[in-house]
């Protein structure tokens, strides 16, 4: 006996008994789901495929007919054939019973992408350009097709239904490659892989899409409004993927809506292709709106930009990887300073403003790091399970003690001791330096006690994040390039891009914006560090910064 979903929804269709078509069964849903309009929206749909599932003989015929979306509320709820299940895996979406055989219906709840159509009336279509090629024609997208967010699933547990539009090229388009003007711009830190974005982003509209007029704005979004804007070609991105920084620019601040998208129409820009960070992603939703309500045919595409991978949704952010390795050389470096010296303490400062996955897995890859400090754990430095007694006792067993710290770390420790420090022209919170704050606090606590250190302290921050991209990163920073013209050209706007459990999806701004990604310290990963390093839980009483006196 299989466990099935039954809805709730008591409908009896005109063909109850009797084998019917799959177009019967598409109109019959489609009406009722209309009839429910003001009701549960997109969900009836799901519920009713399920109990279409109890009639005639081509049950699972009809439950793979059916499985259809409707907008209703911004969502698109699909009904998911799927085998077994229980009562307690989805306890608010049903009734579940036992029946004979068969698949029952699971409710995956879609977010919807926003696209031009939604606020632009009767926009024409074109069959996409590349149309006809053959290494194409295999990989067209659908946009039926979707990418679950949670991959594991535990029949007993609770689960994620969540679903997300898969990225790729459509075959129909909603712009013509000579009606399109692009520009594409850069804003906040440095990061590898940002020309490799550029050169792709340029490579992707020229190459395969024939666009002829794209252009790079300077220096952030103030380049929008007064800076030269830059003309990019194929010949003009040639060979910038092997450097760092941004061969545009960049800066922080400088954001004004109305001169910004006055700026864009004036200039005739179509496409708008943003690489940047939280804020810039906020940036670039503000922009987004100002279009719809000027009812601008604009796509708006951001491809997330952050070192300290803290994007939510998406599997990792582009120049994680290559920000890792490098790290990893200053802590290569710190353990031949520190191992080289009698009771040798090397600390090394990493980048990780409010997630410490750089210091976190730079860390793990080394296997030499005895403490790792990041801003989701907070710690004391002179309690008596503190800091600075687990490096004392390390010294003791081993001679040496190698300290790798995320700049976010510590931060509530020292506004404590010395108040809070204000915000920068982003509005990011100021951060102090917790590397060279604990270099001299643990330097004059050994001084104190008369035992003799040899401290040394690295600062690799502007190396990690100003090197080119790594292979690795190279090859993913293309693949996001690509999907955000395939997702501009598809008409969709307003979104940003990347990998969902593997596979390439379009997340709408709003989901994504004001959200960080921070470290789990329940998960697998920072357990799988704790235990590496042995580093105890630090005592989280002591954060006034007074030493407790033996």
């Amino acid at each position: 006996m299989a466990v099935a979903f039954v809805s709730t929804i008591k409908v009896v269709p005109p063909f109850a008994g009797s084998p019917v078509s799959s177009q019967q069964a598409t109109s019959f849903l489609g009406q009722t789901l209309c009839s429910h309009d003001n009701q549960r929206g997109g969900q009836h749909q799901a519920r009713i495929t399920a109990q279409l599932h109890g009639y005639g003989t081509n049950r699972r015929l009809l439950g793979k007919a059916s499985i259809l979306g409707w907008n209703r509320d911004q969502l698109i709820v699909r009904a998911i054939e799927r085998d077994g299940g229980s009562p307690a895996a989805d306890p608010a979406l049903g009734d579940f019973v036992l029946v004979p055989d068969g698949p029952y219906c699971e409710i995956g709840r879609s977010i919807r992408v926003p696209h031009l159509s939604d606020y632009l009336d009767s926009l024409p279509t074109f069959t996409n350009p590349a149309r006809g090629r053959e290494e194409v024609n295999r990989h067209f997208v659908e946009n039926t097709d979707h990418v679950f967010k949670q991959c594991v699933v535990n029949s007993s547990k609770p689960r994620d239904m969540t679903m997300y539009l898969r990225a790729g090229a459509r075959e129909e388009v909603y712009f013509r490659p000579n009606d399109v003007r692009a520009a594409i711009v850069s804003c906040g830190g440095l990061c590898p892989g940002i020309n490799t974005v550029i050169r792709e982003i340029t490579e992707c509209l020229c190459k395969e899409y024939g666009v002829t007029t794209v252009f790079g704005v300077p220096n952030g979004y103030r380049g929008f409004y007064s800076g030269n804007w830059m003309q990019l070609d194929r010949n003009t991105v040639r060979g910038i993927h092997k450097l760092g920084g941004s061969v545009l620019g960049s800066s922080r601040g400088g954001f004004d809506t109305t001169r910004i998208v006055d700026a864009i129409e004036v200039r005739g820009i179509n496409m708008v292709f943003i690489i940047g960070g939280d804020g810039t992603i906020k940036g670039a939703q503000t922009i987004q709106e100002e279009c719809v309500r000027r009812k601008l045919k604009i796509s708006v595409v951001s491809v997330p930009k952050t070192i300290d991978n803290d994007i939510p949704i998406i599997d990792r952010s582009f120049g994680f990887d290559t920000a890792v390795e490098e790290a990893q050389r200053a802590i290569d470096a710190a353990t031949v300073e520190a191992r080289a010296y009698p009771n040798g303490v090397g600390i090394v400062k990493l980048m990780g403003r409010n997630s410490g996955y750089i210091a976190m897995n730079a860390a793990l890859s080394s296997r030499d790091v005895d403490v790792c400090l990041i801003p989701e754990e907070n710690f004391s430095l002179f309690h008596e399970t503190g800091l600075y007694a687990f490096v004392k006792r390390r010294l003791s067993e081993q001679g040496h003690c190698v300290l790798v710290a995320a700049e976010g770390a510590g931060q509530e420790l020292l506004d404590n001791m010395m108040g809070t420090s204000g915000t920068d022209k982003s509005g990011n919170r100021r951060l102090r330096d917790i590397g060279l704050f604990l270099y001299n606090e643990l330097k004059q606590m050994f001084n104190d006690e008369n035992i003799e250190v040899n401290m040394k302290y690295i600062d690799p921050t502007y190396m990690v994040r100003a090197v080119p991209a790594n292979a690795g990163d190279n090859l993913y920073c293309t693949m996001l390039a690509h999907m955000a013209v395939h997702g501009a050209f598809a008409g969709f706007t307003g979104f940003t891009v990347g990998p969902v459990n593997g596979f390439n999806v379009y997340i709408p701004l709003s989901c994504v914006v004001g959200v960080q990604r921070k470290v789990d310290t329940a998960d697998r990963l920072w357990l799988r560090l704790v235990s590496t390093t042995g580093q105890p839980k630090f005592d989280r009483g002591d954060v006034s910064g007074i030493a407790i006196q033996n």
